[in-house]
């Protein structure tokens, strides 16, 4: 207890005991007076003290923790050798059909490859490597801090370009993880820089060329070497090492020739940069073509075609090149024993006979339900080069040509989107003059005309040239149709396709000018209307295993209304329409379902463009030929045409036309593929029609009941005519019937063979 006398003599309240409080100094006259607070009770400089504490803890452990992490990695990983990736690289692929069995192995190039030392690999492939891959590799410790931040910096902002030096590519291919996971990307560096620590430099880039994939199958520079110039690596000069050096960006992309020699000018011009090769030698650089890639069926390789095609799926899907022998991978496809062997037996018998070698042919069918496919003939896969030596044969199935009036289904689905339908009647007579067309547009024959008043219907069925060139022209306009081919399933260049579809002319209308397709293209756009609108992503692949037989990569099902979004009613009936105006055009076309299934189907001819050194009679020929068509099962597309634009000939000298191979060969490999198959037929769907084509087939019907009631009156005048001049008039008679029996052998004979893709021009 305080006392008064205790306060008055201390002047304040004591200070309880155990508490001490230091005096404040009184201030000085000429002083202000200082807050009261002490500076310690200051919120606002005691947040600040404490914000300083945590910030020197947090950098102390943004530096402490991931220096001691990373000594703790660089101690508990190891650095591969070359001798043990190289037993995990270079593993055989195995292709199976689509029931499982097998249908051959790819075994890569580089398989029992020899690993180098470094007195073997010559200086100027290792600057070449060294200037391409990582110019700061004589310097930097397994990583480059600089290429670190750009490319952190490239995938902020977008851009391309990797910071990876030789180090952590070595250690990334010997592992085969490339996730973009940041523990993935942390235990690189580790084992670049133990590398770094523990190794050469000489030993480090001869380790990296070991083992790097090339292209061509090929696993190491002694493989490469090989595969690309049938030599040693000793042997190679400055501009073979540049080109391979540049291929390491790109392996799977080592036969484009436009890529090969833009890798190969980025590899010199880097070479000179970094003080490796002379101006002059760059100035006098050659190109160094590799020597031809020769792949063969013989034995149990794979069709190099197919292999092709699965090879580019699979790196869409993660698995590239590069990774590609390096699994131990089972490849299931969708392809259909029964199918393959069916094309290739269609396709020789169909090309027996042929005298102009200048005629090649491809074939493709897809599974419309699925979208896999089922067979794919692209051509010989070996063919002779012009001094006889084998070279490698084009895929023909992956080359866009000219599709004639196999591109008329499209014209009709567009219309068909607009709301115009098969009663939609047009002037079906030959030749027309267009507004803003230089010259009239012709028919291709008197089996593809018909009359000023010919239906949609009537014109699909004969290939009316004058009809369709007018739809496209005035009413859907080219864009509808290059829209409505991309949503059947036609890959362009803009979405990672080969086929063209092009719209600054009219001639997409009658598939002639610049616009092109492949018959890959061709297969699965039909096959969407053989599925009821339904597109289903074409696909070579169903999944992958790898040597354990776990499961790599898996097709994922894609299903789209193609020509209604999210109106799988409409997209059928549209479908369904295109369906009914194309099953007519197969008897017109003298061609025939299997039996028990219903079928329908375009041809297609594109003319000869005859050049100024040929004869006349070179304006009659065709340069490629199609035969489209489908069951609810399979769409199959033949094409039977020429390099370029050809005057190509049948046997008997006539002119190409799809009646003489692209035809048969389409109908022999249908009856071999569905026979012994369920009998099928297509759904029915409700005729799309619009008023105002109601009101002309109104008037078209009574305008045919007029002219017939005309045609009877003329009969009678003439009948009280030749009363008693009966022998005149059985002459008359019978010359009559001479003509009519003349042009119904035309139309029946000759049918679609003689309908051309190309605006016939011209008188």
């Amino acid at each position: 207890m305080y006392t008064d006398r205790n306060r008055s003599r201390l002047g304040r309240r004591p200070v309880p005991r155990g508490r001490y409080q230091p005096r404040r100094p009184l201030p000085r006259p000429d002083e202000p007076d200082e807050p009261t607070a002490d500076i310690a009770a200051d919120p606002r400089r005691r947040r600040w003290k404490t914000v300083r504490r945590v910030v020197y803890v947090l950098s102390g452990l943004f530096f402490l923790v991931p220096a001691v992490a990373f000594v703790i990695t660089y101690f508990a990983v190891d650095v591969p050798s070359p001798a043990s990736v190289a037993q995990s690289q270079g593993q055989a692929v195995t292709y199976l059909y689509a029931d499982g069995t097998e249908m051959g192995k790819d075994v890569p190039t580089g398989g029992n490859r020899q690993l180098l030392d470094p007195a073997q690999i010559p200086d100027v492939v290792k600057k070449a490597v060294i200037a391409t891959e990582d110019a700061s590799f004589e310097t930097n410790s397994g990583f480059d801090v600089s290429g670190i931040l750009r490319a952190a910096y490239n995938q902020v902002t977008g851009g391309s370009g990797g910071g990876s030096t030789i180090s952590q590519q070595y250690i990334k291919n010997a592992s085969g993880d490339d996730a973009p996971t940041l523990t993935r990307k942390w235990v690189e560096l580790a084992k670049s820089f133990k590398m770094n620590q523990t190794y050469e430099k000489a030993d480090i880039i001869t380790a990296y060329l070991n083992i790097i994939y090339f292209g061509r199958g090929a696993y190491g520079i002694q493989a490469a070497a090989q595969a690309f110039y049938g030599k040693d690596a000793a042997q190679l000069n400055f501009s073979e090492s540049a080109l391979l050096a540049g291929l390491i960006q790109q392996p799977g992309r080592s036969e484009n020739p436009t890529v090969a020699r833009d890798r190969w000018s980025t590899a010199l011009d880097r070479m000179q940069r970094n003080g490796y090769l002379s101006a002059a030698d760059r100035k006098a650089a050659r190109f160094p073509t590799p020597i031809p890639l020769v792949e063969s069926r013989q034995g149990n390789t794979v069709n190099p075609f197919v292999k092709k095609q699965v090879k580019a799926e699979l790196a869409a899907a993660g698995i590239p090149e590069e990774k590609y022998y390096s699994g131990g991978f089972q490849v299931f496809t969708t392809i259909d024993s029964k199918a393959q062997d069916a094309a290739e037996q269609a396709v020789a018998q169909g090309m027996a006979g042929q005298t102009d070698d200048r005629v090649l042919g491809a074939m493709v069918a897809v599974d419309p339900k699925t979208g896999g496919v089922l067979a794919y003939y692209g051509g010989e896969p070996i063919v002779k080069g012009p001094n006889g030596e084998d070279q490698a044969g084009r895929d023909w199935a992956d080359e866009a040509h000219n599709p004639g009036s196999s591109m008329k289904p499209f014209d009709l689905t567009a219309f068909l989107k607009g709301g115009r339908g098969l009663n939609a009647v047009f002037d079906g007579r030959s030749p027309r003059s267009f507004p803003d067309v230089p010259l009239p547009v012709r028919n291709a024959g008197a089996s593809s005309s018909c009359s000023e008043v010919c239906t949609v219907a009537e014109a699909m069925q004969r290939s009316t040239n004058t009809v369709f060139y007018d739809m496209v022209l005035n009413v859907t306009k080219p864009a509808g149709v290059a829209e409505a081919a991309q949503e059947a399933g036609i890959r362009t260049k803009d979405n990672g396709g080969r086929s063209v579809l092009f719209t600054g002319d009219n001639n997409i209308s009658i598939g002639g000018g610049q616009t092109a397709v492949t018959p890959a293209d061709m297969a699965s756009a039909y096959a969407t209307f053989a599925a009821g609108g339904i597109q289903h992503s074409r696909h070579f692949v169903q999944k992958v295993t790898n040597s354990q037989g776990e499961t790599a990569y898996e097709t994922g099902a894609r299903a789209t209304d193609a020509f209604a979004d999210n109106d799988r009613d409409r997209s059928r009936q549209i479908a369904g329409n295109v369906t009914a105006a194309l099953a007519p055009v197969i008897p017109f076309s003298r061609l025939s379902c299997p039996a028990g299934h219903e079928c329908a189907g375009k041809t297609g001819t594109q003319q000869h463009t005859p050049a100024a050194d040929e004869p006349a009679s070179a304006a009659n020929t065709n340069s490629q030929t199609w035969m489209v068509g489908y069951t609810p099962s399979v769409s199959a597309a033949v094409w039977v045409g020429g390099d370029g634009d050809k005057a190509l000939r049948g046997p008997n000298g006539a002119p190409l036309t799809p009646s003489v191979v692209a035809g048969p060969v389409w109908q022999r490999f249908m009856q071999l593929y569905l026979a012994g198959k369920p009998a099928e037929r297509f759904d029915r769907v409700q005729a799309i029609t619009a008023p105002q084509d109601d009101q002309l087939q109104f008037q078209l019907q009574l305008r045919q009941q007029q002219v017939q009631q005309q045609q009877q009156q003329q009969q009678q005048d003439d009948d009280r005519f030749t009363i008693g001049r009966g022998d005149n008039r059985d002459q008359r008679q019978q010359q009559q019937d001479g003509v009519r029996g003349n042009d119904r052998r035309d139309g029946r004979g000759r049918g679609n063979g003689n309908d051309t893709g190309q605006a016939n021009f011209g008188p």
